[in-house]
């Protein structure tokens, strides 16, 4: 099981898409790989853009599709940021 702090990468407002594509290519491409959990942790963090949850989560529900709600946990979001995983979420499953 992999656990990511986003507050520790970004702070209380995740927005940078750099950061997404390195926490995707770094830690979660590899966890999935090896058939492990991921815990995504937005403790601390108010808010976020579409565009870093997009770079963080979008290609694996591309490629898994429904499956990897099964991989995925999100843990303590802001109504704000569930939001968005939602919208990231529907839009990666169309």
């Amino acid at each position: 099981m992999k656990e990511i702090s986003i507050y520790m990468e970004t702070g209380v407002f995740a927005e940078n898409k750099d950061t997404a594509a390195n926490l995707r290519n770094n830690i979660i491409k590899p966890a999935i790989k090896n058939s492990e959990k991921i815990i995504i942790d937005f403790k601390k963090v108010d808010s976020s853009t579409q565009s870093f949850i997009h770079a963080l989560i979008s290609d694996s529900f591309q490629k898994y599709g429904e499956s990897a709600l099964k991989i995925f946990e999100f843990k303590n979001c802001s109504s704000s940021v569930k939001t968005l995983i939602t919208a990231v979420v529907n839009y990666s499953l169309e």
